[in-house]
């Protein structure tokens, strides 16, 4: 009889854990969803941010052509362009060219990023367009120092906002 009960006691045990962790699993997935969630929207703030910044430095400079006929569609494009390529090659680009940005104490960067934006010229063929080098190395610069600016003053405090609305634990 005592087996009997033990063995009970044991199984309802393992159940009580079985179902304690089918909870957990499904907090985390409920998470990682909301996680998925949040990255994305957080994602798309800083596209649309971006594009919007383009667009007013494409007006500030004339060298600098996106084209009229859907102006903010193909700012969208190169946004997303600049951003693939940044998280693609220029990783790539920044460890090949460690040495000479050493010996210029890091006034080589710069290049690297008018690098990206004439391969996104170049991809994008006449619907973008950076006509002089030395202004689109200014644009260049401009481009980091807004992106920098926006990213330290608006994404990160809407990023902790969002997230505390959707109560995503990282």
């Amino acid at each position: 009889m005592k087996s009997r009960h033990r063995a009970a006691v044991i199984l309802t045990r393992q159940e009580n854990r079985r179902q304690h962790m089918d909870k957990n699993i499904d907090m985390k997935n409920k998470k990682n969803k909301r996680s998925y969630v949040v990255s994305f929207i957080e994602w798309l703030i800083y596209m649309l941010g971006y594009t919007l910044v383009l667009i007013a430095v494409s007006y500030l400079f004339k060298s600098m052509y996106i084209d009229i006929s859907n102006h903010y569609l193909y700012a969208f494009f190169i946004v997303i362009i600049i951003y693939f390529l940044n998280k693609t090659i220029k990783p790539l680009l920044v460890k090949l060219t460690i040495p000479i940005t050493g010996v210029t104490l890091g006034l080589f960067y710069p290049f690297i990023n008018l690098f990206i934006l004439k391969l996104t010229d170049w991809i994008l063929g006449p619907h973008f367009q950076l006509k002089n080098f030395w202004i689109a190395l200014l644009i260049s610069i401009l481009l980091s120092v807004i992106n920098l600016l926006l990213d330290n003053f608006v994404y990160k405090p809407l990023s902790k906002y969002i997230k505390k609305k959707v109560k995503v634990n990282e």
